[in-house]
């Protein structure tokens, strides 16, 4: 570690690190909620440094252990942070847009951090969604984005530009109002439920079912309805696309309850050929939102 970060000394590069508070209240269920945040909720005196949020904690140990090292000059760029918004009971709308607009907040009055004060080089992660993302770490690394697929804004936040928000995307256009869900007629007790649902999501997304997401109130026959409609949008709603077995019907009753959307897929240049296309074709790569404040 020692010969990269002398590599950047030597060559004016600044130490990229990216801090996920996210992650630690992921990780460990008794990680004080209020530090994730930016608050003042919560507090910890390390030798009599008070620090009232957790970015800045693990921003100060990189610093702290820069000087140790004899680089205490070195500039440090945050290459990501952001919070999820689905996938788990701590990715949630009020907990993002919380704790985004605490963190644009604080970048905006460019009082930095108690061992490095001052402006900070910051990258707010991420754009958009990315329905094809691995979810090995976890189901809510799909859901990252300030924005859906479709470019809508999940949710207000004050990027402290002339605009003063974000702006959703405008002419976006959608697939018919119809829906892949289960057929009233078909049971629970097919066996061929549980394949079709492992197919279809295989190959779409489910990351939005399960304990504290936000389709978490779906019954049985929801949570079975979505995986359909999942990878029936996915696949442009080709009609073979909802054909599981006496299972699936194409419906054009909206069948979203409360937070959980049944999402309807928008018009690619490849909608309606035959191609299966993901929501995000074009937008798989990892995107950033440049925040540099300075």
């Amino acid at each position: 570690m020692l010969s990269i970060v002398k590599f950047l000394s030597d060559n004016g590069a600044p130490f990229t690190v990216n801090i996920y508070p996210f992650i630690s209240l992921y990780n460990d269920p008794n990680f004080p909620v209020g530090f994730a945040f930016f608050d003042r909720n919560s507090s910890l005196n390390d030798g009599g440094t008070v620090y009232t949020n957790v970015f800045d904690a693990n921003h100060d140990t990189l610093v702290w252990a820069l000087q140790k090292n004899g680089y205490g000059n070195l500039p440090i760029i945050v290459g990501e942070i952001g919070w999820p918004t689905d996938g788990d009971r701590s990715a949630n709308l009020e907990y993002a847009q919380k704790f985004n607009q605490g963190f644009m907040n604080q970048i905006a009055s460019g009082k930095g951090t108690p061992l490095r004060p001052g402006p900070m080089d910051t990258y707010l992660f991420s754009l958009i969604d990315e329905d094809a993302k691995s979810i090995a770490p976890g189901n809510f690394e799909r859901h990252w984005g300030l924005f859906y697929f479709d470019g809508q804004p999940k949710y207000a936040l004050n990027l402290g530009t002339s605009h003063n928000g974000l702006i959703p995307a405008r002419g976006v256009h959608y697939l018919a109002r119809k829906w892949c869900v289960m057929s009233p007629a078909a049971s629970l007790d097919d066996p061929q439920v549980a394949p079709s649902v492992s197919y279809a999501c295989s190959f779409a997304d489910c990351t939005s079912l399960g304990y504290g997401t936000s389709c978490a109130n779906l019954n049985a026959r929801g949570n079975i309805s979505y995986a359909f409609n999942s990878y029936y949008q996915q696949n442009n709603q080709l009609d073979r696309a909802c054909k599981f077995p006496n299972l699936s019907i194409v419906t054009t009753s909206d069948p979203s309850m409360g937070d959980c959307k049944f999402r309807i897929m928008i018009q690619t240049v490849t909608s309606g050929v035959g191609y299966r296309v993901g929501y995000l074709t074009s937008f798989t790569a990892m995107v950033f939102v440049f925040l540099s404040l300075i």
